[in-house]
This record gives structure tokens, C-alpha cells and sequence, in this order.
């Protein structure tokens, strides 16, 4: 693979508990571990930010499958949902939910686009084989 981008950051402090900043200062957060992991939930966490830039991230690969495809999304939209929980081996581990919204189109086509974007966007061929990942057609 030949690199076109690469992002930067640094997080330092209590690890869920301490702050991350990107090399650029775009991003700059403090971090909490959820209540529901027995924190405070009074900062941003890693699953919050893996699913904001999951979801950016296949929006955008459906919008590239959908104009290859010479189809309009409309007013589409991708939410990610990140759960977390203890794995088999002990530690923890990830799974996804990608809820996919294209009103203008039939859930069928939708689905099918949807489709094809996980194949092509970055996170889902990250994460393909790793975690499991739901890719759903949401009809308003």
C-alpha cells in the first residue's frame, strides 16, 4: 500500500482516563471511561470515537459506490454503533452496527450499495475477520 495520509495522536494521562490530542490540534478531548464500564462518563471514550470515524468513514465509501454506480444517495446518512465487552481470552473485544439511511432509494438497492461499500471502505477491511460488523439498511 502507498500512503496518501496519515493522522497523528497522542494520548497521555489515565489512558480512558486522560486526554488524546491530534498532531494538529483538530481534536483535542478529555477522556473518561463510560459509566457503564464503572466510570465517570464524564469525557469522551475510544468506542465514541472509532464509531464517529466509522461512520464518516462508510458514509463516505457509499457516496463513492453510489456515484460510481451514477445512483443519488440524497439525503443518506451511516450511524455506527461500537459495543464493547469481555471476549473469550479474557480481555475484551469490539462489534459494530452500521445503520445506513438512503430515502430515496429501495432498501434492496440501499442494501446492495451498502454492500458494496463495505467492501471498499478502510474501517470494514480493517476490521474484516477482527470484529463482527452488522451492516443494516435503516427505512425512515
Amino acid at each position: 500500500m502507498q500512503t496518501i495520509y496519515t493522522a497523528e495522536a497522542l494520548a497521555t494521562g489515565g489512558g480512558r482516563d486522560g486526554r488524546t490530542q491530534t498532531a494538529d490540534g483538530t481534536i483535542s478531548l478529555d477522556l473518561a471511561t463510560p459509566r457503564e464500564m464503572g466510570g465517570s462518563g464524564d469525557g469522551a471514550n475510544p468506542e465514541q470515537l472509532f464509531a464517529a470515524g466509522y461512520a464518516a468513514c462508510f458514509h463516505s465509501a457509499l457516496q463513492m459506490v453510489a456515484r460510481k454506480s451514477k445512483v443519488d444517495l440524497g439525503e443518506s446518512s451511516v450511524g455506527a454503533r461500537v459495543g464493547i465487552g469481555p471476549n473469550d481470552a479474557g480481555g475484551f473485544g469490539l462489534e459494530v452496527t452500521l445503520e445506513v439511511v438512503v430515502p430515496n432509494l429501495p432498501a434492496e438497492q440501499a442494501q446492495e450499495l451498502a454492500d458494496q461499500a463495505h467492501q471498499v471502505c478502510p474501517y470494514s477491511n480493517a476490521t474484516r475477520g477482527n470484529i463482527d460488523v452488522h451492516v443494516n439498511v435503516v427505512q425512515d
